[in-house]
């Protein structure tokens, strides 16, 4: 034990958390960081999912290059240039396949603000259908910007509804009439399973028939790397919904594709047939067109943010326009998470953790970004807690959504000096934690 019960119990005191086991990912961050700072001893930091590569140049040189033009002086356009507009649309046929023209890319702050956007077109657009159904577990501000619009949702954990199960499961929730979207990551967040092409046909044939919206989450794009993705023009294509359904939204994140999270740059992808559906609850509320794009982006998301930095536009727009070309590899840039869960996985197993998630549905689980760790009965609050005491920061898989015990661990802050800390940590708490035979 690096850290006593008593020190970790001060802590929290002092930071008025008011249940570490069930903490937010902001408020073990806050308790990692003030342990350390008492101390001076680091951390193993799988808690925040921050990116843990450097920005890329090619955005980095492109934003800086806008700013000396002067575009910093003028208001962007709401709908985002016509650069970067061009190359998103470029980028999805590029990497997916898909059709989806420029004026249907808008640029948005943040996956956050995409999806927050989202949320309020989809249950707006329909009277009755004005719930969500997440797909769990899943990114736990999503359903706290539910919470901020007043608005319900349905969930499940998919663990247990792989394959041909996950459509009737779905299809139970869609039956009611009330579910305006359907969300989940692919890749997930946090158990980075990967949802398959059956299931996402499945999906994609039920929310056309029961006319629900589909916001798949793409912020770890091309980054199942058990598959050779991520080559312009080329397959294999990651899976998508978007080949099964026009009732999409499609959200591309440049945080950890390119390591550009400080930029807070993603973009919704809406599918031309949606965008340019007429809803007569969107005009009768707004007074505008009606139009589901339109609608979108001047009525919603300009309200929201007024738009994007025009800088980094440019900087987004630059690296989709050289990865489209083959002049940038962002998955190989990327490959180095799941070196590092390789590695981590490896070290954990080791010491009698498991993975909880640990399968899809015709291959074990890949490496990259997140994993997922139970040991023996520990509850996933037990497990965070005792962890904490070994110097290992991490977030119960219950605030996901998910019904298993374990914690979620991420890999983008583990650095080659840190390995035969956590082997050694780890060490210790498989030895003060023994295991008997039945799991105990």
């Amino acid at each position: 034990m690096i850290f006593s019960e008593e020190l970790v119990s001060e802590v929290v005191n002092e930071l008025q958390i008011a249940d570490l086991c069930n903490a937010t990912i902001g408020e073990v961050l806050l308790v990692a960081s003030r342990l350390e700072e008492l101390t001076g001893i680091p951390f193993i930091r799988m808690d925040q999912g921050s990116p843990g590569l450097e920005a890329n140049r090619i955005g980095v040189e492109a934003e800086k290059a806008a700013l000396d033009r002067g575009v910093g002086s003028q208001y962007p356009p709401a709908a985002g240039i016509p650069e970067l507009k061009e190359q998103a649309s470029r980028f999805v046929k590029a990497f997916l396949d898909i059709d989806i023209s420029p004026m249907s890319c808008i640029p948005t702050t943040g996956g956050v603000a995409a999806s927050f956007s989202s949320f309020i077109a989809c249950t707006q657009r329909i009277p009755g259908k004005d719930k969500v159904l997440f797909i769990d577990p899943g990114f736990p501000i999503q359903k706290s910007q539910l919470k901020i619009l007043g608005l319900e949702c349905e969930s499940f954990d998919i663990h247990d509804f792989r394959g041909a199960a996950l459509r009737g499961k779905i299809e139970d929730y869609l039956k009611k009439g009330d579910i305006a979207a359907i969300v989940y990551s692919n890749p997930n967040n946090p158990a980075w399973i990967c949802l398959e092409e059956s299931e996402l046909s499945d999906i994609g044939e039920l929310a056309t028939m029961y006319d629900a919206v589909v916001m798949e989450d793409l912020a770890y794009f091309c980054m199942d790397f058990r598959h050779p993705y991520g080559r312009p023009c080329e397959p294999p294509y990651p899976p998508t919904v978007a080949r099964y359904t026009d009732n999409y939204i499609l959200m591309l994140s440049s945080s950890k594709i390119f390591s550009y999270a400080g930029q807070r740059m993603a973009l919704a992808c809406i599918s031309d047939r949606l965008f340019n559906t007429f809803y007569p609850a969107l005009a009768s509320r707004y007074g505008d067109s009606g139009i589901f794009g339109q609608t979108y982006i001047a009525s919603v998301l300009y309200m929201i943010t007024s738009g994007c930095t025009a800088s980094t536009q440019y900087a987004y727009a630059e690296m989709l326009r050289a990865s489209s070309d083959g002049r940038l590899d962002f998955n190989g840039d990327t490959m180095e998470y799941a070196v590092r869960a390789r590695r981590m996985k490896k070290i954990f197993t080791g010491n009698g953790f498991r993975i909880v998630y640990d399968r899809d549905v015709t291959e074990p689980v890949g490496d990259g970004f997140f994993f997922t760790l139970g040991y023996g009965r520990m509850t996933g609050g037990e497990l965070l807690k005792e962890l904490l005491y070994y110097g290992v920061s991490c977030i119960n898989l219950s605030t996901t959504g998910s019904l298993q015990q374990g914690v979620r661990a991420c890999t983008s802050r583990m650095t080659e000096d840190l390995y035969p800390v956590l082997a050694e940590r780890m060490e210790a708490f498989a030895k003060d934690h023994p295991l008997t035979d039945n799991g105990q």
